[in-house]
């Protein structure tokens, strides 16, 4: 008896001590799995908190723990209102990660705890918050005439997708139906992630008109300079054909999760990334390079202050995007690869505006020539990735679809999308929180809306083309 007692004794002190153990690791060298983790947390709950108004357990529970990882479940988050900032840690003790909002620039992660560092990265003079105005979309919030065919469209379920959260449909440059998800509206800011590549080109285009940058420019980053990675072009980062190697799988640790959420500069991990194969010569999507591209068109405008007030000044502005917030690392450079949060209406306004071939309200805001490298596929890609950021073909053909062969497409993690088809003078947006074990396919919403619009040269088409023409010379 006394054997088993002390048997039973040690057991329990063994137990103790690898509890013990156990939680002093995870408090001193936690896996960075439990970081990323945590920093995912931290940065989504704050950015939907501070700039879409949302309840952040409602966040934690429907945006970061539902669709993700099961670790997630045991992760806690605090908000701090006072200090503007979000911790999150697992089990509410370990692995602590901090995110803080920085006003118009938004929320940034801030792996190290170096607040004072996060805070002093951006001016304080941020762009003004615009004002949204009565008049019709796209100069104002206004909708006009509503397309029950498409409404019904809107409707379906299995069309919409699992978490639908906004969709709508601009033809002839005039919103024609829209639907929303419980708890979100025209009014809600929702982020883009991927699609976010697309608009970051486009800044980049408005910084090629001004001529201080050109698709051919190379020798992009100073300590490239003394090896291969000096051939590396402009041209070849739009394509993701640059060559370096860098890991994009969102399930575990790798590139891309390190660098959003363990790195507080964003750009080293990919500026310090090896070549794997010949600028030009092989498609490897990459968020570290649409970083990269953040990087070098910042360090391009000239000066830290124009370079943070830039997005604003020469793409949101002048396209009335008000609601747009695109938000920089803890170091200052713009996240161009994930983090733009935008309303549904304000998306739209980007897609018409690549349709209308970065023409706005008759000003050229895009060097001609530079959408039509965003329609043209690269060979490296197979056809399905386009020389400017966007999409050709996600997930397959759009002929397999039975869609007109001029439609291309934004992407983004989670189900968000925006098409363009400029032969149908038609925008799709739609955005949720749709993970791709889903198999989701927004080519079949975009094919239900083709089906019930009006056919090209037909007279509702016709008189919707005249207005918009009057409307915007």
């Amino acid at each position: 008896m006394r054997f088993v007692l002390r048997a039973l004794k040690a057991l329990a002190l063994l137990l103790v001590f690898t509890v013990v153990a156990g939680a002093a690791w995870l408090f001193i060298w936690p896996p960075e799995l439990l970081r990323v983790g945590d920093g995912y947390a931290a940065k989504i709950v704050c950015s939907n908190v501070f700039i879409a108004g949302r309840n952040a357990e409602e966040v934690l529970e429907d945006d970061v723990q539902a669709p993700g990882n099961p670790l997630l479940r045991l992760v806690r988050v605090s908000v701090d209102r006072d200090d503007n900032r979000v911790t999150a840690r697992f089990m509410g003790l370990f692995a602590s990660s901090y995110a803080l909002y920085r006003g118009a620039f938004g929320c940034t992660s801030v792996p190290d705890g170096d607040f004072e560092a996060a805070a002093n990265a951006v001016p304080f003079d941020a762009p003004a918050k615009m004002e949204a105005s009565a008049a019709l979309w796209p100069e104002g919030e206004g909708i006009g005439g509503r397309d029950e065919n498409i409404a019904a469209v809107l409707t379906d379920t299995a069309l919409a997708g699992p978490a639908m959260r906004a969709i709508v449909v601009v033809r002839d440059g005039r919103i024609v139906a829209e639907a929303y998800g419980s708890g979100f509206s025209a009014k809600t800011p929702l982020i883009g992630w991927s699609m976010t590549k697309t608009v970051n080109a486009a800044v980049l285009g408005r910084l090629m008109l001004d001529g201080k940058i050109s698709f051919d420019d190379d020798h992009l980053l100073a300590q490239w300079k003394d090896d291969q990675r000096a051939r590396i072009k402009v041209s070849d980062l739009l394509g993701m054909e640059s060559g370096l190697a860098f890991k994009e799988n969102y399930g575990t640790v790798a590139d891309v999760t390190r660098m959003l959420y363990l790195d507080p500069d964003m750009v080293s991990l990919p500026a310090s990334a090896p070549m794997e194969a010949a600028p030009g010569q092989r498609f490897r999507y990459s968020s570290g390079t649409a970083v990269l591209l953040s990087r070098i068109w910042m360090d391009r405008v000239g000066n830290a202050p124009a370079a943070f007030s830039y997005p604003h000044d020469a793409l949101f502005s002048p396209l009335g995007m008000t609601s747009a917030v695109f938000e920089l690392d803890a170091r200052g450079t713009f996240v161009g690869s994930s983090y733009l949060y935008a309303t549904a209406h304000d998306w739209a306004r980007f897609g018409q505006f690549l349709l209308q071939d970065g023409v706005w309200n008759g000003q050229r805001l895009l060097p001609e020539g530079f959408v039509g490298a965003m329609r043209t596929p690269t060979a490296a890609s197979n056809g399905r990735y386009t020389q400017g950021q966007a999409w050709l073909a996600p997930g397959g053909s759009n002929a397999a679809f039975g869609l007109p062969e001029d439609t291309f497409w934004l992407t983004g993690h989670d189900g968000q999308s925006v098409a363009i088809v400029p032969s149908a003078n038609l925008i799709v947006v739609r955005l949720g929180l749709t993970p791709g074990w889903l198999g989701y396919q927004p080519q079949m919403l975009l094919k239900a809306i083709l089906a019930a619009s009006p056919q090209p040269g037909g007279a509702q088409q016709e008189a919707g083309s005249q207005q918009r023409t009057q409307a915007q010379p």
